[in-house]
């Protein structure tokens, strides 16, 4: 199967695409990661090779081992990253990801623990996705029910599947299932009104910090494009394979991938006094750390070595003090 991978980043979260890489790698990727970017691209893509691909002139390619490239591909869209999403991966399939057989899209704060073969696997179920730490909502949830009266005006009928309510964080799925993504655009072009515009997220410049506009009563897209992604679960008539919460790490199951919900990232997080405040490293945390230093080199040898040291000594804390 020929498969792609695509995730979106502005500021640091560079890092983040650096050690999602390198695990995707490391857990037996082979193939090409297409990153849509706005703004700076940091240091370690200094050895790129600029070409023009499809509509992007500015594209820059980065081959960091044999048998992976990065093609890094700068974004013109006033759109918050995370509503671009579905559009990006469309533009893909429509552009040079057009021969691809399956595609996948993962938030650059995610490291994978599971290997290659079983993600290629799981798409091949339907369209995969995964369980957010905040699901279940019932049939008859006010968010449900909301999104159900809100998408009626516009002659979109959601039909109630099970109480799951998935992160937008991942997507994976086969270009045959490519409605998915067309229907998820649509129903976020309409929800663009009830947030103020698709400018508008849970994130602002880069932080936890929401532009979206507050609706009178229960806000039901308070998570822009993950609201509007678990409306489409339920307008999409083809099939859906669902992770658990242990899919992103949310439990301590089987773990497919961490995602290191909230503040700080990873790549942010100052271990010790965490610890003094009693919080112990989290095994995102760790993930990370284990992750970033081959076949990308986003962080120092040195700065790498005493994050790790630095969790080891923090955990320590932890047995005798956290909240």
């Amino acid at each position: 199967m020929v498969s792609s991978i695509c995730t979106l980043f502005e500021g640091h979260y560079h890092y983040g695409v650096a050690t999602l890489s390198n695990s995707l790698y490391n857990k037996g990727f082979r193939g090409t990661i297409y990153v849509g970017y706005r703004g700076e691209l940091p240091s370690w893509t200094l050895s790129g090779k600029k070409e023009p691909i499809g509509k992007w002139k500015g594209a820059l390619t980065v081959t960091p081992i044999e048998g992976i490239q990065l093609i890094f591909l700068p974004l013109t869209t006033t759109y918050s990253l995370t509503n671009y999403k579905p559009d990006f991966m469309l533009e893909l399939w429509e552009g040079p990801a057009e021969n691809v057989e399956a595609l996948f899209y993962f938030d650059p704060d995610i490291v994978v623990n599971d290997t290659w073969v079983c993600f290629e696997q799981w798409i091949n179920c339907g369209v995969a996705l995964c369980e957010d730490v905040e699901s279940p909502f019932q049939e008859f949830h006010p968010r449900r029910v909301g999104w159900r009266n809100y998408f009626k005006k516009y002659n979109v009928d959601l039909k109630f599947k099970n109480q799951i309510y998935v992160n937008g964080g991942f997507v994976g799925l086969l270009k045959k299932d490519i409605l998915f993504l067309t229907l998820w655009t649509q129903l976020q072009n309409y929800m663009a009104t009830a947030i103020g515009g698709l400018e508008n997220s849970i994130f602002s410049n880069q932080t936890y910090n929401s532009t979206i506009l507050k609706m009178e009563g229960f806000t039901i897209f308070d998570k822009s494009d993950q609201d509007a992604l678990n409306a489409t679960v339920e307008a999409y008539p083809g099939t859906i394979s669902y992770l658990g919460k242990e899919g992103m790490g949310f439990e301590t199951k089987h773990i497919t991938m961490y995602h290191a919900l909230g503040s700080p990232k990873p790549w942010k997080a100052q271990h010790f006094s965490r610890a003094l405040n009693g919080k112990i490293p989290r095994r995102e945390d760790s993930a990370y750390w284990e992750n970033c230093g081959s076949p990308i080199l986003a962080h120092s040898k040195w700065k790498i070595n005493q994050k790790k040291a630095s969790i080891k000594i923090a955990k320590f804390i932890g047995r005798f003090y956290k909240v």
